[in-house]
């Protein structure tokens, strides 16, 4: 089946006659407005309904599917939100041109501040990860962390510090948990850390397995950068029942990436974050210490699947530091801040997607 601009119908039509297989061919239908979707046999109407309904009986076997293989709640929920008529389906809201490199001030005097790209065993976005602080103008450093333990390596000649993500340790459950006690369990990276993180002019990011990681390490974090009260996240498994997935999802982005209002991703359905309650996690997005939350195409926050992948509560998925110095996020930026990397984009952007405007606003910080 072909569809072609009705302006061109006639043309199309004539490319076929010309070449002897005109009577292959047959105009069948054309676009309209209508929400409504009819098929007619020699002027009779045999068939009549709505897109919704023709999606919902087409999608239903998928549906029935995923309630056997998956967690049947979030199979119902997917189902239903791909069957609301009034979906205004997933859109991207910028308060800023994401083509304008608000770091060129910085970066054009030849200055590349230290960044220590930090993995372990099993991190897979590191190099992703070096490639948008490089292009934000940093110098990134690959450091693993048997470097640190080592000696190769020291935090103190960084100015950033990025714990990257990606199945560590095969990302079994409490990997990022596991990673955090090799430093916690050792005097002199402990210290280290500590060292790092108190210093005024450092910031530092967590993402995937590395916001586990920096979740844990709170005992080590000033008590004025992480925040009051017993609402620090835990991230944990997923609840989806297994399914690997990558969906495209909606993120409003309240802090650190300033101005980003909607783009997308979320690398799979881990990573749930959790809090000693729930007056924990609503203190956090009063107080602002959320910096991320998955929200439903309408722009609200939500729980719901597949919007919320990992049933996070209020849709949090990032938090930041009092002072903004140290934020953590599942989702993984990194992999999405060239416009080419999203699997939906609006048509507009250019080479660089929305994303990069937090990469290069932690370049304008450090100044």
């Amino acid at each position: 089946m072909l569809q072609v601009d009705a302006s061109n119908e006639k043309q199309v039509l004539e490319v076929f006659r010309e070449s002897g297989i005109e009577d292959c061919v047959r105009t069948i239908g054309r676009v309209t407005t209508s929400d409504r979707i009819s098929f007619a046999v020699s002027g009779r109407t045999v068939l009549s309904a709505t897109r919704t309904e023709l999606r919902s009986a087409w999608s239903e076997t998928t549906f029935r599917m995923q309630s056997l293989r998956d967690n049947p709640a979030c199979a119902e929920e997917e189902y239903r939100r791909a069957t609301d008529p009034d979906d205004p389906g997933l859109h991207a809201r910028l308060a800023f041109d994401p083509a304008e490199d608000v770091a060129a001030p910085m970066t054009l005097r030849g200055a590349r501040p230290a960044i220590a790209i930090l993995r372990e065993q099993g991190v897979n976005s590191q190099l992703e990860m070096a490639a948008a602080f490089h292009r934000a103008g940093f110098a990134p450093v690959d450091v693993h962390m048997t470097d640190l333990i080592a000696g190769r390596a020291r935090l103190d000649g960084f100015r950033g510090l990025v714990a990257c993500g990606g199945f560590s340790y095969g990302d079994v459950l409490g990997a990022g948990e596991g990673w955090a006690k090799s430093i916690l369990f050792n005097a002199q990276l402990r210290l280290q850390f500590e060292e790092f993180f108190v210093r005024g002019d450092s910031f530092t990011l967590g993402v995937c397995n590395g916001c586990q990681m920096l979740a844990a390490l709170k005992s080590l974090v000033p008590a004025r950068h992480t925040g009051r009260g017993s609402s620090a996240i835990a991230p944990s498994s997923s609840r989806t029942g297994g399914a690997h997935r990558g969906p495209a999802v909606a993120v409003d982005i309240l802090l650190w990436h300033a101005g980003l209002d909607h783009a997308d991703r979320d690398a799979h359905g881990e990573g749930r974050a959790e809090f000693t309650d729930q007056a924990g996690a609503r203190a956090c997005v009063d107080t602002g210490l959320v910096s991320l939350r998955f929200v439903d195409n309408r722009g609200l926050a939500t729980e719901t699947y597949p919007a919320n992948p990992n049933g996070s509560p209020l849709g949090i998925t990032g938090l930041t530091s009092e002072d903004g110095r140290a934020t953590i996020l599942m989702p993984h930026p990194e992999r999405v801040f060239r416009t080419v990397q999203n699997s939906w984009h609006p048509a507009e952007w250019g080479e660089d997607s929305g994303w990069m405007r937090m990469f290069r606003n932690a370049r304008v910080w450090v100044g």
